[in-house]
């Protein structure tokens, strides 16, 4: 099985375990929270569960950052994401594909990126840390979706 292959059949397995859903319903596209139903309880169980699965260590905030921009008008301007917004997501996120959100920044989309692919890709990407690829040198990224992973204080 090609490695590729096998990263996915385990998120998957870890998804399925974590939200009660059917494997069908996971697709590479398919959003945690919109498609999956996830909540902010099922991110802790799914970082925990990826761990376990691949034996790395997951730091907090490094695959569901916690509210990147808080409300920084630098970030975020009149409901969408500004260009150092970008970059901020860029630098925390370096797993993440940007291109499709590049074209649409609605700050209310941002939970949109939380997808079967992304997590697909993160897993990829720490496991080629682990092979001496490097790091993302972020201490304490935080980023983490609850009921929209970019809350400014309403839920």
């Amino acid at each position: 099985m090609a490695a590729s292959q096998e990263v996915y059949g385990k998120v998957a397995t870890v998804l399925v375990d974590s939200l009660n859903v059917n494997e069908e319903e996971i697709t590479p596209t398919a959003t945690l929270q919109g498609d999956l139903g996830a909540e902010s309880i099922d991110f802790l169980d799914i970082v925990f569960r990826l761990e376990r699965e691949f034996d790395i260590k997951i730091p907090r905030g490094e695959l569901f950052p916690e509210s990147v921009f808080q409300g920084d008008p630098d970030f975020v301007q009149e409901g969408k994401v500004t260009d150092q917004g970008m970059d901020e997501l860029r630098s925390r996120m370096p797993f993440a594909d940007l291109n499709t959100f590049e074209e649409d920044r609605r700050l209310s989309a941002v939970s949109d990126l939380f997808t079967v692919g992304l997590v697909i890709r993160y897993i990829t990407w720490k496991l080629g840390q682990g092979a001496g690829n490097g790091t993302n040198g972020q201490a304490g990224v935080v980023f983490t979706p609850v009921s929209s992973p970019v809350s400014q204080g309403s839920a």
